[in-house]
């Protein structure tokens, strides 16, 4: 076991045990639900709701047990980072915690873009335009972002309010959706026929770039686990939190898609704004407008709390990373009133904010765009993933699996373990590939220019700079 050096314990003993079990909670739904994904799968059409069954069987349980056996395990601030390193040394756990924070630079973007495009129907009929107008757009964007920096630089006590109220501002709505949707059906029938058959998978080359979003939309319960030490009681908080969470979430995928299609047929989905254009087009029917805006008042709360949520589990692995002195000193800073790590948070937002706009002057179009960064977010996001159900398998021979009486392992013992390892694994790395391909309807030569182009050069930028701190540290000693 990877023991911790004194100077790392004494400066994550700072922080703050901010965090209970509905924080946890909230949290876990912030980070995960997003209603951009069922948009999307709307957008995809009927096919989307076996897919999202088979990502929930083979991938978000499977996905579950690991993040609950390895958190439990080992419930140190920088989660991913420290199992990955573990397991197979620093090396590897800097390459899983570099892809896992830098993916965020691609991430943010996208959910950003996506929660302004949403915060437009606000303003009811006007808003319909907003929600297309790149201008609106970045700035809804940076304003969001802005939030979320200041207050969780101020501090999780703080800023775990606006995670809470991503939690509930994300879950509320949706499930208006599918209220509204039920009472349409009941009196006006469904926009879109439901049949066995067209609800299986659409096997085609249009259509295969959107599997591996399926699995991605199932990912983020390992994020809070990067924030185990601000955790009251993590063993036991973090297992609850997920099971609890996890359960809420891929209820919702499900019941919500069937909700989006039975208001509109899917070529009048918009793959970002989608549902909030389904609650508008619905409540209007139903003859209660405000609906529409009520939602979208709530989702922008949530969109909010998921940027936060995002922000402030990421940011704590550079400022492991930073403490373990392979990233520059600076990453591990606490603020010394705020007890959060500052630094590390105004790099990845000033970050984003230069992907943000890049990704605006370079492409023709705001989905054009949208796609590119969702899709350098997915490959780079999976590659800790690969590490981590790598992981569970490579730890669980360990003596201390068996003597720790506070872990909360895999069911069925070692075979459990290859089995939830494996299947992870094999979706992860069949997500990746699939991420390479080109939607439809898109410049293909363009899009994997801008996909590997920044991909590639993002883990280049952690090698040499893992490089750099190595040759530092080893001088040091």
């Amino acid at each position: 076991m990877t023991i911790p050096a004194p100077d790392a314990v004494g400066t994550k003993s700072q922080l703050r045990k901010a965090m209970g079990f509905w924080d946890v909670l909230l949290f876990n739904i912030a980070t995960v639900l997003g209603p951009r994904w069922i948009a999307a799968a709307g957008h995809n059409g009927t096919s989307s709701i076996s897919l999202w069954v088979l990502a929930a069987v083979f991938f978000f349980v499977p996905g579950a047990l690991v993040i609950n056996e390895l958190s439990s395990r080992f419930p140190e601030e920088g989660g991913l980072y420290i199992w990955a390193r573990e397991a197979f040394g620093p090396f590897h756990g800097f390459v899983a915690g570099w892809t896992y924070w830098i993916y965020t630079v691609f991430y943010f973007p996208g959910l950003l873009l996506a929660s302004a495009s949403m915060s437009a129907y606000i303003m009811g009929a006007r808003g319909v335009a907003l929600a297309d107008s790149r201008t609106f757009l970045i700035w809804g964007s940076l304003a969001l972002l802005a939030v979320a920096v200041v207050l969780n630089i101020i501090g999780l006590n703080i800023g775990k309010w606006l995670q809470n109220a991503g939690g509930v501002g994300t879950y509320l709505p949706l499930l208006m959706l599918v209220v509204v949707a039920i009472l349409i059906v009941m009196r006006h029938g469904s926009a879109t026929h439901f049949t066995l058959q067209n609800m299986l998978p659409a096997w085609n080359w249009d259509t295969v770039n959107f599997w591996s979003q399926i699995a991605f939309a199932f990912t983020g319960l390992e994020l809070v686990s990067a924030m185990s030490e601000e955790v009251r009681d993590p063993r036991r908080t973090l297992p609850r939190a997920v099971f609890g969470a996890g359960a809420l979430i891929a209820l919702m995928y499900i019941a919500g898609t069937f909700a989006i299609l039975a208001l509109l047929p899917a070529e009048k989905i918009d793959p970002q704004s989608g549902v909030f254009g389904a609650l508008s087009s619905g409540s209007m029917i139903l003859g209660v407008g405000f609906i529409g805006i009520l939602a979208a008042v709530l989702v922008t709360a949530g969109n909010a709390g998921g940027v936060g949520s995002t922000v402030a589990g990421i940011a704590r692995v550079p400022f492991v990373v930073g403490i373990d002195r392979y990233l520059p000193s600076a990453f591990g800073k606490i603020h010394p009133r705020w007890k959060t790590p500052w630094v590390s948070i105004l790099v990845q937002a000033t970050a984003s904010c230069a992907i943000l706009l890049l990704s605006q002057i370079k492409s023709s179009s705001v989905i054009a765009a949208y796609q590119v960064v969702v899709d350098a977010t997915i490959i780079l996001y999976f590659i800790p993933f690969l590490y981590m159900f790598a992981a569970v398998i490579k730890l669980s021979g360990r003596k201390d699996r068996r003597e720790n009486t506070h872990a909360v392992l895999v069911p069925g013992g070692v075979p459990g373990v290859l089995i939830c390892g494996s299947l992870g694994f094999v979706v992860v790395l069949i997500g990746i590939a699939l991420s390479f391909i080109p939607p439809g309807g898109s410049d293909k030569f363009v899009f994997e220019v801008d996909v590997i182009g920044g991909t590639v050069g993002s883990v280049l930028l952690g090698l040499f700079l893992y490089w750099r701190g190595a040759r530092s540290k080893q001088s040091a000693a």
